[in-house]
């Protein structure tokens, strides 16, 4: 989800600045080389571009609100229609929310609630809503399941009681959960049945520290549950302690960015990745990843595994326990 603060060559540099320029100077027209491949995402029958917006990185660095619009703006404008986001990303429903009431039919819109209780989630909800001056949202995750207690969740006051609630009420049309860690709390909750959507860390290196492709994802693939993938790019550096610090960089090295959105991308029953940009070379380079994505050959898949099989020990369980 994050980015390299890494330096660039003259050629690559002149390629993103002249793409960054085009989108500026066209303001809210995107650069139309062809609609970005969309996917179903699982049992929601909803079609979904293969990449997400993710606004944490921006959202959480509260920075200049026009200028997280503009970014915003861009991507939906070159085709993104999966816009995920959280009340407690700071700024980030605030400035979506100048965004989505003119292109509300055009997207599917993604919120979460990092409570346990249903009070606790009335009020979370209720404020996305007010944020995102809308009256409901296409999903809505009980945010980081793995750092939850499933008995709290799964309570008569709980929060997906709340969730089935405001699903029959019409305020959103799915239930999802997000996490980085603890993959048999989410064989848990999956038992439930009421869980549409799941949007857990999966990429080339974490797939040896907490697995869930191997661990969770055959489960949503029996259910039709739909999946997102996060972290695709390996997060942050140092997990999150950093979360907010995007000059520190993400594990990933710039050359190997779209090998490694691919190998989200390839694995049976991903729909989308979620990729948060921090800044709008980032953004438009994501799209441009999406827009040109292939699956790997063997040999790029193989010598990807083996390059993230190798930094795993490296960089080790930082966002919580495995188990």
């Amino acid at each position: 989800m994050f980015y390299p603060n890494a330096k660039h060559t003259r050629r690559e540099f002149l390629k993103t600045a002249a793409l960054a320029g085009a989108g500026l100077a066209l303001g809210a027209k995107a650069v139309d080389d062809g609609p970005l491949p969309k996917r179903v995402l699982g049992r929601t029958k909803a079609e979904v571009t293969i990449l997400g917006l993710g606004t944490a990185p921006l959202g959480e660095a509260r920075g200049d609100p026009k200028e997280a619009e503009k970014i915003f703006g861009e991507v939906m404008d070159r085709g993104v229609n999966y816009i995920d986001t959280a009340r407690i990303y700071g700024i980030a429903e605030e400035v979506l929310g100048n965004l989505v009431p003119a292109r509300r039919d055009k997207l599917f819109l993604v919120t979460k609630c990092w409570v346990e209780s249903a009070a606790d989630a009335e009020k979370s909800f209720t404020e996305s809503l007010t944020m995102l001056k809308t009256d409901h949202v296409d999903l809505c995750h009980i945010h980081h399941v793995g750092g939850k207690n499933i008995d709290k969740v799964l309570a008569a006051d709980g929060i997906l009681e709340y969730l089935v609630k405001q699903k029959q009420a019409g305020k959103l049309r799915f239930i999802g959960m997000t996490g980085h860690c603890s993959p048999p709390k989410f064989l848990k909750m999956l038992e439930t049945k009421q869980i549409d959507v799941v949007m857990p860390v999966m990429n080339y290196v974490d797939r040896n520290i907490y697995g869930f492709e191997e661990k969770v994802l055959p489960e949503c693939r029996k259910q039709n549950v739909g999946v997102a993938a996060m972290k695709v790019y390996v997060g942050i550096k140092g997990g999150f302690p950093n979360h907010r610090n995007g000059k520190v960089g993400c594990v990933t090295p710039p050359e190997r960015l779209q090998q490694a959105l691919a190998y989200a991308l390839d694995l049976e029953g991903v729909s989308v990745a979620v990729v948060g940009p921090f800044t709008l070379e980032q953004a438009i380079q994501n799209v441009e990843f999406a827009r040109k994505y292939k699956p790997l050959t063997e040999a790029e898949r193989n010598e990807l595994l083996a390059y993230g099989k190798e930094l795993a020990p490296k960089i080790g369980p930082r966002y919580g326990p495995v188990a």
